[in-house]
Parts: structure tokens; C-alpha cells; sequence
């Protein structure tokens, strides 16, 4: 049992607190609403504790909190904490996860897996590619695909599946620009060809704000340097453009390395950029 502790007390953004070993007891309770929220903080507040990923993973199995339309709630908040918590213990049910009724549980456990960066839930995302183009169509009256297609070919980018290349392209020609969005930035992390790179910065110029965030997000996880002029041009929102840039920065020091006491003219142009939104 976790002893009480200043280390397992947490204050929350909204002024409330709880300890660690609250929020477990919550998580394994009866109390729903309770049971949602301790999942949420559990991932929000970065809580390792084994006790906590074992009652996140138990979590991924919870029948009790369902909606009358079929979802899982509380599957979905254990999913996206434990890929936050970085234990690949999780890996196992996280994969299991892919099979779930529940399209945005099976979104959150993609996204899970990806940053946990556990390859062995390959195969089952490339499965989830199964119908190509034929499959991913839009369903009239639904407000999603029939697979969270722009997370798996996300994930597919970000593992590096080269073996996926041919799957990912059919989907630069998706009529939803989410999915030619996430294709691109897929497909260049795949391949280092700029030309995927150069149509996500056209996509900085769409009409609609929440392509133009898209695009941002997609830009800054690639690190694709060349668009830092147009990311902070952007008609986006200053954090987002911040965090594009940041993304950015991280990715040209990464393969730039340098004295500690120095940077390089690249490094010190994109830190003026950010500072200009500052």
C-alpha cells in the first residue's frame, strides 16, 4: 500500500487535490464519475507508481462505465494515461485494445502505443489498414471512419514502418484532409522526401483553422526546418505555432549537435521566431 506522502500529494489546476493514493482507490471504486476523473489525473500528473499502471490496465477491461451508445469512457482516459506513464507493461493490453468496440478507445491505445514506442503492435496496426482507400470512406451519419486511420498511419510514421510505405501513400488521395494530412507527414518521415513535407506547409494556408492546427502539429513532429518561416506566419493560434517551432528546434538540435556554450545561426533563427510570438 502506498504510504502517504508531500511526493503523492498533487494539486490540481482548478485548486483541488488529491494524493496518489486517493486517486488509485478512486480508480478501483464504484463511483464513475470518480473512476473517469482518477484516470485522467493518474496520466495528467504523470504518475508512475506500479499500483497506478496495474489499476490503469485493469481499467482497459472495465465493463461498468459505458454510454448507451456502446463507448468506454473510462477505457479511453486508461488508455491515453498509460501512454503517457511510459510502462511497457501496458503493451500487451493496450494491443488488446485494438480490438475494441469502442472507436475512440481503439484511437487512444494507437496513440498509447506510438509513444511508448513498443514495436511489437506492428502487425495489428498495420491490420488496421486492412481495404485501403475502399474501407476508409467516410460513413454517412457517423462523425468518424471505421478505424482511427489518421492515428494508425501516425503511429506507422513515427515507429519508422518502412514496410507500410505502400499502404500509407493510397491515403494522399483520402478525401478527408486529416488523413492526406497524416499520409504526408507519414510518408516523409518514411522516405526524407520534402515533397511530403512541402504539401503539409501548403496546408498552412486552408481555409479552415482546424486543418491549418493539423498541418502545424504534423509540421512540428517531422522537424521539417523549412517551414519555420511559414509556421509562424500561420493564422493559428500563438501556442500552437510555439509548439510547431519548439518541435522544430528540438528535432535540428537533435541531429545538430552542438558546444554547449554555442548555437548555430539555424538554432538562434528558429528561437527568434518563437520569441517574436512571445
Amino acid at each position: 500500500m502506498l504510504q502517504p506522502s508531500l511526493e503523492n500529494y498533487v494539486e490540481t489546476d482548478n485548486s483541488e487535490s488529491l494524493t496518489v493514493e486517493q486517486a488509485i482507490a478512486n480508480l478501483k471504486g464504484n463511483d464513475q464519475g470518480l473512476r473517469y476523473y482518477a484516470a485522467w489525473w493518474l496520466g495528467k500528473f504523470r504518475v508512475r507508481e506500479p499500483l497506478a499502471i496495474d489499476a490503469l490496465i485493469a481499467a482497459l477491461e472495465d465493463q461498468d462505465n459505458q454510454t448507451e451508445l456502446g463507448g468506454y469512457p473510462l477505457r479511453r482516459n486508461a488508455a491515453r494515461a498509460l501512454g503517457k506513464l511510459g510502462d511497457h507493461r501496458a503493451v500487451p493490453a493496450l494491443i488488446d485494445c485494438l480490438d475494441c468496440p469502442d472507436f475512440y478507445v481503439r484511437e487512444a491505445a494507437v496513440q498509447s502505443l506510438a509513444m511508448l514506442e513498443d514495436r511489437t503492435c506492428i502487425p495489428k496496426l498495420i491490420k488496421l489498414l486492412d481495404g485501403g482507400l475502399e474501407a476508409a470512406q467516410p460513413i454517412p451519419g457517423c462523425p468518424h471512419l471505421a478505424q482511427p486511420y489518421n492515428a494508425v498511419i501516425e503511429a506507422l510514421g513515427d515507429l519508422g514502418v518502412t514496410e507500410a510505405i505502400d499502404l500509407i501513400e493510397l491515403f494522399l488521395e483520402h478525401p478527408n484532409e486529416l488523413e492526406q494530412y497524416a499520409a504526408a507527414r507519414a510518408m516523409y518521415q518514411l522516405t526524407q522526401n520534402p515533397t511530403y513535407a512541402e504539401r503539409l506547409i501548403k496546408a498552412l494556408s486552408a481555409y479552415q483553422v482546424q486543418l491549418r492546427r493539423a498541418a502545424l502539429s504534423d509540421l512540428g513532429a517531422i522537424g521539417y526546418l523549412p517551414a519555420a518561416d511559414a509556421i509562424a506566419k500561420t493564422w493559428a493560434e500563438n501556442s500552437l505555432r510555439l509548439i510547431a517551432l519548439k518541435g522544430i528546434l528540438e528535432h535540428y538540435l537533435e541531429n545538430h549537435p552542438t558546444d554547449s556554450c554555442y548555437l548555430s545561426e539555424t538554432a538562434i533563427k528558429i528561437m527568434n521566431l518563437m520569441d517574436g510570438l512571445l
